[in-house]
């Protein structure tokens, strides 16, 4: 009886510790700042997130590589370094900005933001930043991947937050934030590799705040258009066409801290998990000022489709396990 005892108590102590192990921001095993996860399930069912990373201290995002981690419950993630590096782009040196992935043909995919020049807040005129939009394939969803067509996808307009979205028949859409073009889409070739038409304008339903990081995602009949408002709060909107026209909805996530949320949203082991980065104090950071740090929440939706709020929490996901088995 005593040896039964004792491994009951052995084993609800590890599955106590196990369940309590992931916070929220999440644990990646190390002090490193990601930002703008990218949320993607792929044929092996595990959770693959491709982030930027903050570097110590940078000067204006000025950011210089991306990374990958996965994870089959949430809770334990395996680091996989950098995915990708501004050292394996000719025709950038700076803005290793949101990343997205994709998977077609046998390949994984890559698209990514990097640019050049220096942005002056002070007097834009004299600005010389610019950002393009690059595509790299791999035969790894960890890498190393390639910049197969050495350049950016156009050279105008300027533009960053790229969004990849496979439809159900195979067709490739590209979203991005762009200068002066906000809310366009444009269908990519079957190889990923070239744009089919130039930027095509949407029909947003007569609302087009400022916006940054769309992310674009299909749930039963609907697909919706995600992004954060005024780059603060995240707000949506839905349609019957990966093209629209779209109907705004409204907020589903409130800002923190007057500071800028990317984010992705991605079903998983029947969960739907909401990824975003929160600005948090760093206690082991030697800069004085709030960082950004992953995260995630649980999303859910009204039987009409729409989202419900988010709320975020200390907690996030870190009960996963739990509720995974408890729907089996």
């Amino acid at each position: 009886m005593g040896k039964v005892l004792f491994g009951l108590a052995v084993m609800s102590s590890f599955l106590i510790s196990h369940l309590s192990f992931a916070n929220n921001p999440l644990n990646f095993g190390s002090d490193i700042k990601t930002a703008d996860p990218s949320g993607h399930v792929w044929n092996d069912g595990k959770m693959y997130l491709y982030t930027s990373r903050d570097e110590e201290c940078q000067a204006d995002f000025w950011m210089k590589d991306w990374h990958v981690f996965s994870s089959e419950n949430l809770e334990d993630w395996t680091a996989h370094g950098p995915v990708l590096s501004l050292d394996d782009v000719t025709w950038a040196d700076n803005y290793a900005w949101a990343p997205d992935a994709a998977y077609k043909n046998g390949k994984y995919y890559f698209v990514f933001p990097a640019g050049t020049g220096h942005k002056d807040r002070v007097n834009p005129e004299k600005s010389t930043k610019w950002m393009g939009i690059g595509i790299a394939e791999s035969d790894s969803p960890i890498g190393p991947f390639k910049d197969m067509i050495g350049a950016p996808l156009w050279k105008d307009p300027y533009s960053n937050d790229p969004s990849l979205f496979i439809d159900d028949d195979g067709k490739v859409y590209l979203y991005v934030h762009a200068q002066e073009h906000d809310y366009h889409v444009v269908e990519l070739s079957d190889d990923l590799r070239s744009v089919k038409v130039e930027l095509q304008k949407m029909d947003m339903g007569g609302y087009e705040p400022k916006m940054e990081g769309p992310w674009v995602f299909k749930r039963g009949n609907y697909y919706y258009y995600t992004m954060p408002e005024n780059n603060r709060t995240l707000s949506y909107y839905m349609a019957k066409s990966p093209k629209g026209p779209w109907q705004y909805k409204g907020v589903f996530m409130e800002q923190e801290h007057n500071a800028n949320n990317h984010h992705s949203i991605v079903e998983y082991k029947g969960q739907w998990i909401l990824f975003y980065h929160r600005w948090l104090k760093t206690p082991e950071s030697s800069c004085n000022s709030l960082q950004r740090h992953s995260s995630a929440e649980y999303l859910y939706f009204n039987n009409d489709g729409t989202i419900k709020p988010v709320t975020r929490t200390s907690n996030g996901v870190k009960d996963f396990i739990s509720r995974t088995l408890q729907s089996k």
